[in-house]
């Protein structure tokens, strides 16, 4: 009988397999799946959503809907209730759809078209609105370096550097950010681009008294357009 027991059990030996099964233990088993399904050395892509820069409707954009006026209707001043006087309404406003509507009704009103004329005032305000920027990138700059050495060069016209300074001058008098209606900044905006004649800083005076019950002041809008007249001719 002991000798039948210990061939069954020499048998159960040998019958047993070599390999040895080994568990998993469970925190190996989630830093496996940890490890399958993590991320961190995935490259990703950061995705930032800017927007165009709003344009403000200011002395030099002005200036580029009173030149496209002007090829349409050949006078050196603007039309009453015409694109330059539209925009000239929301000065200091940020340029959207519903202003460039008021700006093609001005066109519309001095052309009789529906159809905005090509490079037209209507087409100028379209592509500023496009671009976030003032049609002609020098004038952009002309109003950027206005306060800076470059200025040096002084044209002796109401160009946007020449405007800009004369806004300046007026948003001193009155402490408002945006130009006063029928003040010295709307006066020059109408000799946009021309020379600086004694019709055009009589224009300015008029706006400036406006704005100060009747008195000229030192340093003030037409002050600054003499000054810009007088280094033009030094």
């Amino acid at each position: 009988m002991a000798s039948k027991f210990l061939r069954i059990n020499r048998n159960f030996l040998f019958a047993r397999p070599s390999a040895r099964l080994t568990s998993t233990p469970p925190c190996a088993l989630r830093q496996s799946i940890i490890s399958t399904n993590d991320l961190s050395n995935h490259s990703t892509r950061s995705f930032s959503l800017t927007s165009k820069q709003a344009l403000q409707i200011n002395s030099n954009f002005i200036s580029q809907i009173t030149a496209a006026e002007k090829k349409i209707t050949g006078s050196d001043k603007p039309v009453a209730n015409g694109p330059t006087a539209k925009a000239q309404a929301h000065v200091g406003q940020t340029l959207t759809a519903s202003i460039i509507h008021d700006i093609t009704m001005g066109e519309k009103s001095i052309t009789g078209s529906d159809e905005p004329v090509k490079g037209g005032p209507t087409s100028v305000a379209q592509s500023a609105l496009t671009s976030g920027n003032s049609p002609n990138s020098n004038n952009n700059n002309d109003s950027a370096n206005a306060n800076t050495s470059s200025n040096t060069t002084h044209s002796g016209t109401l160009d946007s550097a020449t405007l800009h300074k004369i806004t300046e001058a007026e948003k001193k008098l009155t402490g408002q950010n945006r130009p006063v209606k029928d003040g010295p900044t709307a006066h020059a905006q109408s000799h946009a681009n021309e020379p600086i004649t004694s019709q055009a800083l009589h224009d300015i005076t008029v706006g400036e008294k406006k704005v100060t019950g009747g008195e000229r002041v030192k340093g003030g809008p037409t002050a600054t357009a003499q000054s810009e007249l007088s280094k033009s001719r030094a």
